[in-house]
């Protein structure tokens, strides 16, 4: 029956973790295919490839950029994982729209990089990280609301991530407003951010994060 096939699906905890670690391991190597050599034949000189390389630099930070947001992610899923003690039908389906949007990330960073001064492609690039964070809270909002915890999870363990999200999230937003001056800007503080969130837990002044 339909009712007794939804409380059996979706439950193994390993095939959400092996799926998730395959799908950001190949968002994570495709990001890289979009750099590209100089090609040698338009080079003739070091100052040829000099000017080159410093063309290719668009592509690169936005390399760098998605690389640290799907890094960043991964290990806040990997945080997730950690706490439950079971998965179900809903949540399973939430971490595959969750992963959809893991998929898309190296099209919003190859659309930045091709148009990085448009601020609809920078736009474009923060709803991806946006649809990201929504869909990782809902993720620990079903696990803490349906019984899908470890009963020593602690409903401070619950606040903590949560408040990491939302801060996180807050803080891509007002990253993105700053395209109203220059996607430049918004750039160098989402970049900022990254980097505070990857570095914050070795120092006392971040514990927020």
């Amino acid at each position: 029956m339909p009712t007794y096939y939804n409380r059996i699906a979706g439950q193994s905890l390993q095939r959400l973790e092996a799926l998730s670690d395959g799908i950001f391991a190949v968002a994570m190597t495709i990001l890289v295919l979009d750099l590209h050599a100089p090609v040698a034949a338009a080079v003739h000189s070091e100052r040829d490839l000099w000017h080159a390389l410093v063309l290719l630099a668009p592509r690169l930070v936005t390399y760098l950029m998605s690389f640290m947001t799907l890094g960043i992610f991964w290990v806040g899923q990997q945080t997730q994982h950690n706490l439950l003690a079971k998965s179900d039908r809903s949540y399973a389906w939430i971490n595959l729209a969750f992963l959809m949007a893991v998929t898309l990330v190296p099209f919003s960073t190859s659309l930045l990089a091709e148009f990085i001064t448009y601020r609809l492609a920078l736009l474009i690039y923060w709803l991806n990280i946006l649809v990201l964070g929504l869909l990782i809270a809902a993720q620990l909002y079903r696990a803490r609301h349906f019984g899908l915890l470890k009963e020593e999870m602690s409903h401070e363990f619950h606040v903590a991530i949560l408040r990491r999200v939302v801060i996180a999230q807050t803080l891509y937003a007002f990253g993105a407003a700053l395209c109203i001056f220059s996607t430049w800007w918004s750039i160098g503080f989402i970049v900022a951010v990254q980097l505070i969130y990857a570095i914050a837990p070795r120092f006392k002044p971040f514990t927020w994060m």
